[in-house]
């Protein structure tokens, strides 16, 4: 039995070994676990690194104060707008890069790719004129105080103004794990953010000739990561080392390949931004509150952010799964690979819940000792928590449709969740009830629940099998 054992372990471990070094690329037959797991691990690493990101910012954040940590919050809150376009774009590149993939048709898939890149440049460059110009009215726009807007606007303007980084390194990602490469995206993503992790510190605080810049070092800090990680994957996309190579002739502009590029990002971005606009309601209802409870909030998000965005690494594994077998016309493996994704997913987020429920203050202490704040915090995690084992499914299943090209049926169950549902249950139970923050975190809680359970009865309708992409 020993022996056994020892036998599996090392197959485990040369299995995590070919998933880090993406030699396999081949997730159309064989396994569906083994294609999972292939698929999976890079992709959760990929997640873990930027969920890590955002805890060791606000870490360090922290200790400039509440006005640093609401300015970061509030940043955050608008940014989400561009994280949305940019996780659209990205999912619509996933989606039309895979489906030529499983077709065995890299030239396409090339082509593609760099027509979502067209899209990204236009996009970032009206995004970074607005962030810039109207700095200080977006964050008076989100209930900042007059001296977080005084401060904090120089934050917002860099932050804003240097979106494209952000969006890129989302965009191609998306492109590489589309065809495949898993590994690819998660070694562009650590690069970025172990740059950003290295330098946060240093600018922050000051070290030698380098002068302490406060918030302003951590928004420089972030920036430069990013950059250094966009850098990383023109190299590997334009010089043809991974399993997609952008040559001279994919640089044609071809608006319809455009065309059908917006129309799934649309959908994509549609669905988030339903999402995006329901989470800066939420923060607004929470700033009636007062400052500590919008840093509590901020802080428990981040935590929050720290397991969502691994599990989201499973629900990434499960849309380039879904896009790769139906362009290989295997619709029913596809739906196989989704149902084994979601249960694997359950079993980690229901991990994460029941550790959040019983030590919530100790994780939030170790970024805090305002006790206001630590309450807040502390809340928000045990709350937000009871929904997970849903949410498990739900983001599982979310982006499945996305990743057959069925941006619809996500967008709708979206926008009845989150607006028909979400937003004023957490307005009745913070004010007309007078909950307070406890009616907004729990209001969170029961609408993730809801569109998990009504996803679930939608996928198992099969629609999504005959999306043409």
């Amino acid at each position: 039995m020993q022996q056994a054992a020892e036998n599996r372990l090392r197959r485990v471990f040369r299995l995590f070994i070919s998933a880090v070094s993406g030699k396999e690329t081949e997730f159309t037959t064989g396994s569906i676990d083994r294609a999972i797991f292939l698929l999976s691990v890079p992709m959760i690493l990929e997640m873990v690194m930027e969920s890590l990101l955002a805890v060791v910012d606000i870490f360090f954040v922290s200790k400039l104060g509440t006005h640093a940590i609401t300015t970061v919050g509030l940043t955050e809150s608008i940014l989400t707008i561009v994280y949305t376009v940019a996780f659209g774009m990205s999912m619509a590149a996933t989606a039309v890069v895979a489906r030529r993939t499983g077709e065995k048709d890299p030239d396409a898939a090339a082509h593609s790719a760099v027509q979502s890149l067209y899209i990204a440049l236009v996009f970032s460059l009206l995004i970074s004129i607005a962030g810039v110009v109207f700095a200080r009215e977006l964050l008076s726009l989100m209930g900042a105080p007059a001296d977080v807007v005084e401060h904090g606007n120089i934050y917002t303007r860099m932050i804003m103004g240097s979106n494209l980084v952000v969006v890129l390194l989302f965009l191609i990602n998306g492109i590489f794990r589309g065809v495949g490469d898993a590994a690819m995206a998660m070694r562009s993503l650590w690069i970025a953010n172990i740059v950003n992790i290295i330098l946060c510190p240093l600018f922050i605080n000051g070290l030698g000739p380098i002068p302490a810049m406060g918030l302003m070092g951590a928004a420089l800090a972030i920036c430069i990561g990013r950059g250094v990680g966009v850098c990383y994957q023109l190299y590997n996309l334009i010089g043809g080392k991974g399993l997609i190579k952008i040559s001279a002739h994919h640089l044609k502009v071809d608006f319809p390949v455009i065309g059908k590029l917006l129309k799934i990002a649309a959908g994509s971005t549609a669905q988030l931004l339903i999402n995006t606009t329901s989470w800066i309601f939420l923060v607004r209802v929470i700033a009636r509150f007062g400052e500590e409870a919008v840093a509590g909030y901020t802080v428990a998000i981040r935590v929050v952010i720290f397991t969502i965005l691994p599990a989201s690494g499973m629900a990434n594994a499960a849309a380039a799964l879904v896009g790769q077998n139906l362009g290989a016309g295997q619709p029913e493996r596809a739906e196989r690979s989704v149902w084994r994704a979601a249960f694997f997913n359950m079993i980690f987020l229901g991990c994460v819940s029941l550790f959040f429920i019983l030590l919530a203050r100790p994780v939030i202490l170790l970024f805090t000792q305002d006790e206001a704040v630590v309450t807040y915090g502390a809340q928000a995690l045990q709350l937000v928590s009871l929904g997970y084992i849903f949410y498990a499914y739900g983001m599982v299943l979310s982006q499945s449709f996305n990743g057959a090209g069925d941006t619809r049926t996500p967008t709708i169950i979206n926008l009845i969740g989150f607006w028909m549902f979400q937003m004023p249950l957490a307005w009745a139970l913070a004010v007309h009830y007078e909950w307070g923050p406890a009616g907004v975190f729990t209001a969170i809680a029961a609408a993730e629940s809801a569109m998990a359970i009504a996803s679930i009865i939608i996928f198992r309708k099969g629609w999504w099998k005959r999306v043409k992409v």
